[in-house]
């Protein structure tokens, strides 16, 4: 049985989990929207409001990574 969940992320949804993958991440996310769409699907999190990706953000962002090669090809 598998723990991963698929999940539909916008592409600005995308574009914020990978601006986040950098610990050295500015933190800054333009769109209110993004950031609380995320959050609610535990994605990030907000830390003295800096938002900060969690682990399964992570195992999401580079297992839709591969999603987004096989798409590409």
């Amino acid at each position: 049985m598998s723990n991963d969940v698929d999940f539909d992320l916008s592409s600005d949804q995308w574009e914020a989990l990978k601006g986040l993958r950098n610990p050295a991440s500015t933190g800054r996310l333009s769109k209110a929207y993004v950031v609380e769409g995320l959050v609610k699907l535990g994605l990030i999190v907000i830390n003295d409001g800096v938002p900060a990706i969690t682990p399964t953000g992570r195992k999401v962002l580079v297992r839709g990574s591969c999603r987004l090669l096989d798409l590409v090809a």
